[in-house]
């Protein structure tokens, strides 16, 4: 009677251990992130031919590659008036990767930038489509006297 009730009870888990995988493949999988999100440093300005140079290092701790990701970027003078906005494109953002990316800013003089804020994403995709909460995933932070927010 005990080898019986040994063999229901093992066939049952086997059923239950069955039922889960199968659970486990119908629902679809979440990308793992592998970190928190994409995090963007102003780096360095610097006075260049054209007006100031911006560089600015992005890294992509996550298993995620952007196709797109490109901000919309607001730079506010040192009194605090707005002074251009203007698209940043950071693309592509590869997976487990830092680059630094540089960005003129024409006819600005270094001194006279305030600070930047990212107002939005506008636009950010995968290889699989848009990908959503980019802002909210987006870490910001400034090596320079310049801030950076969001």
């Amino acid at each position: 009677m005990k080898s019986k009730s040994l063999s229901a009870a093992a066939a049952a888990c086997c059923l239950l251990g069955a039922l889960a995988h199968a659970q486990d493949a119908a629902t679809p999988a979440q990308p793992d992130s592998g970190g928190d999100g994409v995090i963007l440093e102003l780096n360095k300005l610097e006075k260049s031919e054209k007006g100031c140079r911006a560089y600015v290092v992005v890294t992509n701790p996550t298993k995620t590659a952007y196709d797109a990701f490109k901000l919309d970027l607001v730079l506010f003078q040192t009194d605090g008036v707005i002074g251009r906005r203007l698209a940043l494109d950071l693309s592509p953002v590869r997976p487990d990767k830092r680059a630094v990316k540089l960005f003129d800013l024409e006819g600005a003089k270094c001194e006279d930038i305030g600070s930047f804020l990212i107002n939005d994403v506008l636009d950010c995709r995968t290889s699989a489509g848009p990908a959503s909460d980019c802002l909210a995933n987006l870490k910001v932070k400034s090596l320079t006297k310049v801030e950076i927010s969001k």
